[in-house]
């Protein structure tokens, strides 16, 4: 049996289909429109599914959307009658989308799917997940665990915006929630957005600049915003906030409470904002620290699952870690959104089928390298169509070119094998580069990514030396855990230089610079060599020359461009950028051998994030 799970229409719409419990492709909509958190209905990530599982979409036995918008669109009217009048111009703008366009998603999902096949009964093969419950399955279900508490924690589903439930063998119950418009997710995203950076889009900027500042701010924010009882549940004085009614995240009480308005994007971060941002993020680390040491004692498991956008705050997920209040935290690799699609998809195979599950012990998300694969010959084809000057050479060849490569100080492109699932760049369409440089990461950040001075990037390391460089026991396939960096590694500071905000990057902290940030942590992905044999071969070599088993990756991207996904973006982004080397498969192109009138001024296709 094979079921297609989508989510879709408010941001990173995806698709996943499996076959009973294994799954098979998963994608996120925006690698193949190239428009970053696409909420389009997810055409090309079906097409692209149904084409990897080499089945006719007649073959689909369900397709499963991860929501219910009937509830959604009840939270919305409700809301709206709880606020009146506050928020007419809200209600008045966009009421009559959700009429038309929202209230009867079924109709619109099944349009959608007609125009991809219209010879099937899609009425009758569609289904409907609820939100929190598709998060949910998708952290559980992949997890190797036979049972577990599963922790839920985004902005708003349905009507819940944190959920607990217990999941054993194949049964999955939610026992608790926090309702709209109560959110942990709303509310870090609500100063998100007082720090100038997009909402869904820039909380892990928030997050990256937290360690420049100090958590001035924390009892400001407990005293008025959030109230935090003993077992983390909470809840916020709305009056500080706009974005259940409004047309914006906070109010101007919110502004006066923190003299001043919001940040315009793109200007000089102060002081102020950086100690905000520490702030908040203390604020966060609270309530999930006092909500999963409750819920330990509460449920008595021993294992963790996290899902959600919350998720994805890897520095939290770290301080969790060190806690030590479960034996074992999984995290789903796709927390947000897209990881929906493939949450519905599983819910429905064990829930709805009540099929048993066999997988225990294994985690069974294949390190998420679950999207497209080009072949050599499809690479050849595009290189050839742009002109471009490349070698074709073996395996063993092109490790030790790009290992060389690293040596001289070269930052390089990797695209190889099948695309990540989830908004980490894993070894597959990576960029990666010496983490021993002390200019790695202002070269990577100003002349590469095209984005902000101050934004770390993570070291990927061979699993088996994770402990010799961070204090780190646990495995991080994922790279959702912030670890410290061994105090052996550390580089003690000038005591006398006292560096204050942005000044503190001048720093070196550590014998791997490049990837350590100002408060000596790094955000660590582990590598293991049945999971990405090639990844873990040129680590490997980089380990036997030089006795560092790291390098930098970062996503092969630039700023406001999703991961590239094709060898055209592959191709595009290398040219556009001050990328030294570009490793396509067995394909290896070196900068300096490309005509120099094929270059672009590639950051000018994408919307600043």
């Amino acid at each position: 049996m094979y079921i297609l799970g989508i989510s879709a229409y408010y941001h990173d719409s995806a698709a996943c289909i499996i076959k009973e419990d294994v799954i098979v492709a998963a994608a996120q909509e925006e690698r193949f429109t190239r428009k970053k958190h696409d909420k389009s209905f997810p055409s090309n990530a079906i097409k692209y599914c149904i084409a990897e599982a080499k089945i006719d979409l007649s073959e689909i036995h369900n397709i499963v959307f991860y929501e219910k918008p009937f509830l959604k669109f009840e939270r919305l009217l409700e809301t709206y009658l709880a606020f009146a009048p506050r928020g007419f111009k809200s209600f008045r703008q966009f009421m009559p989308i959700w009429v038309k366009d929202k209230l009867f998603q079924k109709n619109n999902l099944i349009k959608k799917l007609e125009e991809i096949d219209d010879k099937i009964d899609w009425k009758n093969k569609l289904l409907f997940s609820e939100h929190h419950l598709s998060h949910a399955a998708s952290a559980f279900y992949p997890s190797p665990f036979e049972s577990a508490a599963v922790l839920t924690l985004d902005g708003v589903g349905e009507w819940a915006t944190t959920s607990l439930a217990i999941g054993n063998s194949n049964k999955l119950d939610v026992i608790k929630e926090i309702f709209f418009p109560h959110s942990i997710g709303l509310l870090y995203s609500a100063f998100t957005y007082y720090l100038g950076f997009k909402v869904n889009s820039g909380e892990y900027k928030m997050m990256g600049l937290a360690p420049y500042g100090e958590p001035k701010y924390t009892k400001l924010i407990k005293d008025n915003l959030v109230d935090i009882a003993d077992d983390g549940s909470f809840h916020l004085d709305m009056s500080y906030f706009d974005y259940a009614t409004g047309l914006t995240m906070t109010s101007n009480k919110f502004h006066n409470l923190f003299h001043g308005p919001p940040r315009r994007p793109e200007t000089d971060l102060t002081q102020k904002d950086m100690d905000i941002a520490a702030s908040i993020q203390n604020v966060t680390e609270e309530i999930l620290i006092k909500m999963v040491t409750s819920i330990a004692k509460e449920t008595g498991e021993s294992n963790l699952c996290l899902a959600g956008g919350v998720a994805l705050n890897c520095v939290a997920n770290g301080v969790l870690l060190r806690k030590n209040i479960f034996n074992n935290i999984y995290i789903q690799p796709a927390a947000g959104d897209a990881g929906g699609a493939l949450g519905a998809a599983l819910a429905t195979w064990f829930i709805h089928y009540k099929n048993k599950r066999n997988n225990t012990n294994e985690d069974m998300m294949q390190g998420s390298y679950l999207g497209p694969r080009y072949s050599q010959n499809q690479i050849n084809k595009t290189l050839d169509k742009c002109n471009a000057k490349y070698h074709i050479l073996s395996k063993n060849q092109i490790v030790s070119k790009v290992v060389d490569g690293i040596c001289e100080q070269k930052a390089i492109g990797l695209m190889q094998g099948r695309m990540e699932f989830g908004p980490r760049a894993l070894g597959c369409r990576s960029i990666i580069a010496d983490p021993r440089s002390e200019i790695m990461q202002k070269k990577l950040n100003l002349k590469i990514k095209f984005r902000e001075s101050f934004r770390p990037f993570a070291p990927s390391i061979l699993d088996e030396h994770k402990s010799d460089w961070f204090e780190l026991e646990e495995i991080s396939p994922y790279m959702l855990m912030v670890a410290y960096v061994n105090k052996q590694k550390r580089i003690a500071l000038d005591r006398n230089a006292k560096c204050l905000g942005l000044e503190m990057l001048n720093q070196i902290r550590s014998t791997i610079p490049a990837v350590t940030h100002v408060d000596y942590t790094a955000r660590v992905q582990t590598v293991k060599k049945n999971l990405n044999p090639m990844y873990y071969a040129i680590i490997n070599e980089f380990y036997q020359r030089t006795s560092c088993p790291i390098v930098i990756n970062t996503s092969f991207n630039i700023r406001g461009e999703p991961i590239v996904c094709s060898p055209e973006d592959a191709y595009r982004c290398f040219m556009g950028t001050d990328l030294d080397i570009l490793i396509m498969e067995n394909s290896i192109l070196y900068k300096e051998e490309q005509d120099s009138s094929l270059k672009n001024q590639y950051q000018s296709d994408y919307e600043l994030d």
